[in-house]
């Protein structure tokens, strides 16, 4: 089998495939942004969702990609999800908290970088907190719920971008190809034809 190589790790990709699937049926797109990312809802200026993800980063649009997976519609109605968000610094109970509410988004991002041939890497993101973290545990937690979203499935959007990724990255299709796939699985649910 064929695969899209390293050469193919592109935002243009990645932007290609997001919008292909979801601009339409939700009328929300993708977008690189600055230093941190942020969901903005539509606004009567602009009228589609973003998720906006940082600087470039390819890693960081699929983990912001796999949040608004997550989000149902009422969260999706509210910046950044109506999430709370602290920066680099927390204490114990704040990593804690952190790292419970980023098991989800970061088993779908690490089952969308494997489905693009990519190493994932979790990010317990305090680095400069004076907490002792313990990345490998956190790791194992993201893993196994990737294994449980494997064996009783995704969320509905996330397995259509699962999908898309899949016959991209995977199965060589061409992006319009990925894109219907992906489509396919939205409106009908369907699993991953790979």
């Amino acid at each position: 089998m064929t695969t899209h190589n390293e050469g193919r790790w592109t935002l243009n990709d990645i932007v290609a495939l997001f919008d292909g699937v979801f601009a339409e049926s939700y009328m929300t797109r993708l977008v690189k942004g600055g230093d941190e990312p942020l969901y903005l809802p539509a606004t009567p200026d602009t009228p589609f969702h973003q998720v906006i993800f940082a600087r470039g980063y390819f890693a960081s649009a699929l983990h912001e990609i796999s949040h608004w997976c997550i989000a149902g519609n009422r969260r999706r109605q509210l910046e950044d999800y109506g999430y709370w968000y602290l920066p680099d610094g927390r204490n114990a109970e704040q990593q804690q908290a952190f790292e419970q509410a980023e098991i989800a988004p970061q088993a779908l991002e690490r089952l969308f970088t494997h489905a693009c041939g990519r190493t994932f890497h979790v990010s317990v993101d305090n680095l400069g907190g004076e907490v002792a973290v313990d990345r490998e545990q956190f790791s194992h937690k993201v893993a196994a719920r990737a294994r449980r979203y494997q064996d009783e499935g995704l969320p509905t959007r996330a397995n259509a971008f699962y999908v898309a990724l899949t016959r991209y990255y995977q199965c060589s299709d061409t992006l319009s190809m990925a894109v219907e796939q992906g489509r396919k699985a939205l409106s009908t649910n369907a699993a991953c034809p790979v």
